[in-house]
């Protein structure tokens, strides 16, 4: 016998239908966490709607009527876009609206001044390998988004890696380490591929032996859960070869060349949010 009720089954917009929003409805879809027709994505043309349409969700041009399909919507944007889009939308807004900005460098306050008072509204930070559902996300609550909101956003977004809620003050950080860090890791693959291709072996090999690599590293960090400097010393042998790789490493300052770098790019999300 059927049930008396059916319970109301969850609805996911997305307001933009870039390459991250891809990846999430990707991930929410492939974890059987929505329904691909419970998919609504909204973009000025059909470019990138067309890859919302291959996953079987629907699209429109119309941006409130995301808002008025869907109580959970994604704003993924470009930043200097999303207070236009605000603005456009602020109309249809409802208390029930959980909305979640993936637009970088566009602080909680400036979302809330742009939507209604009682707009329930949190920030998240994405990277790019939430492609292949292995990314690391964090999230920040506004002032109005409650705790049932961050568990539901949560529990969806672990279809796409990792997810933790954060304080806002490290969402620029987060760009920092992990959004641009995809690109530190992969100059870094591609030095060490590089490296061995010096010493004589095939590029295309040596490219899959690093990425796999540092695969197996990140996994046994993750899965063990101890200091990288731990793992590093199992690996070494007095008089080894790693040991003399890692002082090659030293003289070529690549531990001092690393925190720089994430120093520099924290830096300037940090600009870019003051715009």
């Amino acid at each position: 016998m059927a049930a008396a009720w059916d319970p109301i089954p969850l609805r996911v917009g997305f307001v933009g239908a870039g390459r991250m929003a891809e990846a999430i409805a990707r991930g929410l879809i492939r974890a059987g966490k929505v329904e691909a027709q419970n998919v609504l994505a909204s973009a000025p043309t059909d470019r990138n709607l067309c890859h919302f349409q291959a996953l079987g969700c629907r699209t429109t041009h119309t941006n409130q009527e995301v808002l008025q399909s869907c109580l959970l919507v994604f704003f993924a944007t470009k930043p200097h876009i999303l207070p236009a889009v605000l603005a456009e939308v602020a109309p249809v807004v409802t208390a029930e609206h959980i909305l979640v900005s993936v637009a970088a460098g566009v602080p909680l306050c400036t979302l809330e001044e742009l939507l209604p008072p009682s707009a329930r509204v949190l920030r998240v930070a994405p990277n790019l390998p939430c492609v292949v559902q292995e990314g690391a996300v964090v999230l920040a609550r506004g002032r109005r988004a409650g705790s049932d909101a961050v568990e539901l956003l949560q529990g969806l977004l672990a279809a796409c890696g990792q997810c933790e809620e954060v304080s806002e003050v490290y969402m620029d950080v987060h760009t920092a380490l992990s959004g641009s860090g995809v690109a530190f890791v992969c100059a870094f693959s591609e030095a060490l591929a590089e490296g061995a291709v010096k010493m004589g072996m095939p590029s295309d090999l040596a490219h899959r032996v690093a990425a796999q690599t540092l695969l197996g590293t990140a996994r046994l960090l993750l899965h063990e859960g101890r200091h990288p400097a731990q793992l590093r010393t199992d690996v070494c042998t007095p008089g080894g070869t790693t040991i003399y790789g890692l002082h090659a490493l030293e003289q070529g300052g690549l531990r001092a060349a690393t925190m720089s770098a994430v120093e520099a790019a924290t830096s300037r999300a940090k600009e870019l949010s003051r715009k």
